[in-house]
């Protein structure tokens, strides 16, 4: 198929994702708290809303609109200042209310999912980072001169969804079977709590100092 790159490219591009994958991030941090939250199924909303924030990633760079938000500095500072402010909250609202670490599982209605959904989604969207790695990683998989350059950024796209899926899930299910323990360890899931406002404001911090060039 025309917008598949050869095998060669996609067993480099695996590989490389399944080290991007295992190393520590927002979205990485805000599943495992969810799912300390709302239980296996909190944590996998939020594994699937930052996949669908992956999938808008993909498709501004393969249709060029990440370049444009990248140079432009209004709006890569309204970027920033999104992004930093959301995770400067979600790291209050962890240390005050305990919230999003809390062992108790939810069991509030159907909308709880959505909103979990919208924080993975929202995390991962609002980051800069993530916008400069995907303009900088996937194009190193295709040539700009090949004709079916967008087709194939859009699978590549679609493909590190597909890698990094097993390794979010069994960091949900790890950290939900976790949840029983910490039950009983309330001042070592305090503890979490802060540990995870730390990284929250930690990435906030380098979000913030990203630049655009």
């Amino acid at each position: 198929m025309q917008f598949l790159p050869d095998l060669t490219t996609i067993a480099t591009f695996t590989v490389m994702g399944w080290i991007l994958a295992i190393t520590p991030g927002p979205d990485m941090t805000i599943s495992i708290s969810r799912a300390l939250a709302d239980g296996r199924l909190g944590g996998l909303w939020v594994v699937l809303g930052t996949s669908c924030g992956v999938v808008m990633h993909t498709m501004l760079v393969a249709f060029g609109v990440s370049a444009l938000i990248v140079a432009s500095p209004t709006a890569f500072m309204i970027l920033k200042t999104g992004g930093a402010g959301y995770l400067v909250w979600l790291a209050i609202q962890a240390i005050r209310k305990g919230s999003s670490l809390s062992v108790k599982r939810a069991e509030g209605p159907a909308n709880s999912r959505g909103k979990n959904f919208l924080t993975g989604f929202w995390v991962n969207l609002l980051n800069p980072k993530v916008i400069i790695f995907f303009m900088t990683f996937l194009p190193q998989f295709v040539h700009a001169t090949d004709p079916h350059v967008t087709g194939k950024l859009i699978f590549l796209g679609l493909w590190f969804i597909v890698i990094g899926m097993p390794v979010n899930i069994m960091i949900v299910i790890t950290a939900e079977k976790l949840s029983g323990w910490l039950q009983r360890n309330r001042q070592v899931l305090r503890g979490i709590d802060y540990t995870f406002a730390g990284v929250f404001s930690l990435f906030a911090v380098k979000i913030w100092m990203t630049q655009a060039r």
